[in-house]
């Protein structure tokens, strides 16, 4: 493959988008008759039961007679999510004091702002955990 493999995989300008599990790699590349073409990769880190872990990755190849249609369409369906559910996150795992429902009752709510409260949290999860030598493993 040598030079032509190695032309094949040059990026020639790279942005990267870290959103939590997924990291999306948005490359500029060359093809071998010297052209541009975009490739977006999604990688998405899973953690195996033994601790180690994988990534999984999607990648899409955008070349320039797609530009113009990808963008109008991607533009549009942006702009009728946002239209019709607003820039706010809704989804439960992306809230900041989210706790599971096995967590915590509707009685036991915790005011984010009440620090008391917060400081009380902080010590019982804290002492919750137990302290460990991978030594002894």
């Amino acid at each position: 493959m040598g030079e032509i493999g190695s032309m094949e995989k040059e990026e020639i300008f790279s942005k990267v988008l870290r959103a939590g599990r997924r990291t999306y790699f948005f490359d500029v590349r060359a093809t071998k008759a010297g052209d541009y073409y975009i490739t977006i990769t999604e990688s998405k880190k899973f953690t195996n039961d033994d601790g180690s872990f994988h990534y999984k990755k999607h990648k899409i190849y955008l070349y320039k007679e797609d530009f113009t249609g990808f963008k109008e369409i991607l533009d549009e369906m942006t702009h009728f999510v946002i239209n019709e559910k607003g820039e706010e996150v809704i989804s439960e795992r992306h809230q900041k004091d989210f706790q599971r429902p096995q967590d915590k009752s509707a009685d036991d709510v915790v005011d984010s702002n009440d620090a008391e409260n917060n400081e009380s949290l902080e010590e019982t999860t804290t002492n919750s955990f137990t302290n460990v030598s991978f030594d002894d493993i």
